[in-house]
């Protein structure tokens, strides 16, 4: 059995000019310590899917799904009771800005000792002791001291870090991780990379990584799945999806990559599209 199992999760938004289909009728599933990307430009629903798993989506979102259960049990049946003692714990989100995902009126070290606080019942000494941990299994330098910074006293790599020991806090069972080094530069990028595979292996996890970047999705992704305007174009393994990608907009998305650029100009889309139109 899977443990995230989602099937026909459609999202819709309320707008001044009527209802606008962000996600329409996608499935996605993944397995214990398994790692699945999801991916896909800009607008294709990424986020929007998973924050629907979350419950973090406003009134003007309308979700429904056939089915949306975590380890057997339904999650929109949950009460919201119920549910914080699922999200949160059992599973966890790292944001695509980890500057806008922290208060910058409270210390960092506040902040992620809440979560342990708040999810665990831990007392505010072992918080901090469990803080300090954290920081050090992250690769935050001189965890003592910087546990006492605010975010803007931090560099967008080290709060990506703070992000990510928040997120590891609980020992969740399933990491939803959405685009976490898309502010970062190449370097950092490929650091924090590096560290979430290697949290995810040390601690059994199974990871989501939400990426427009195919680069990173052949590193890193036991499967695939392709998102296009809120559909899902295809799902393979990465071996197979490389080798052989069955979706036009998938076989874009690859030869847009430098190695394979060929000609004067990238392809686009339309290119690989043609007549043929977009297909679920």
């Amino acid at each position: 059995m899977a443990l995230l199992n989602i099937r026909n999760l459609t999202v819709r938004f309320a707008t001044s000019t009527g209802s606008f289909t962000a996600v329409d009728g996608i499935d996605v599933s993944v397995d214990a310590r398994e790692v699945l990307a999801i991916v896909g430009e800009s607008g294709s629903g990424k986020s929007v899917s998973m924050l629907a798993v979350m419950g973090l989506l406003p009134d003007t979102a309308t979700v429904t799904a056939d089915e949306m259960t975590f380890d057997g049990h339904n999650l929109l049946q949950m009460t919201a009771q119920e549910r914080r003692r699922v999200i949160g714990r059992e599973i966890t989100m790292i944001f695509q800005e980890p500057i806008a995902s922290l208060n910058p009126s409270f210390t960092v070290g506040f902040q992620i000792e809440e979560v342990l606080r708040l999810n665990l019942g831990l007392s505010h000494h072992a918080a901090r002791a469990r803080a300090i941990e954290l920081f050090k299994a992250v690769g935050i330098p001189e965890p003592d001291a910087k546990i006492r910074a605010y975010p803007h006293q931090m560099s967008g790599g080290q709060c990506q870090r703070v992000m990510i020991a928040m997120a590891i806090a609980t020992n969740p069972r399933l990491l939803i991780a959405d685009e976490p080094t898309t502010a970062l530069d190449v370097t950092i990028q490929a650091q924090i990379l590096d560290l979430l595979m290697d949290l995810q292996e040390k601690h059994g996890m199974a990871l989501i990584l939400i990426t427009h970047d195919m680069g990173v999705v052949a590193e890193t992704a036991d499967r695939v799945i392709v998102q296009y305007k809120g559909h899902k174009m295809e799902e393979a393994d990465v071996l197979s999806l490389f080798e052989a990608p069955k979706s036009p907009y998938t076989r874009a998305l690859l030869s847009a990559l430098p190695e394979n650029a060929t000609g004067d100009r990238l392809p686009t889309v339309s290119d690989f599209f043609g007549a043929e139109g977009v297909s679920k």
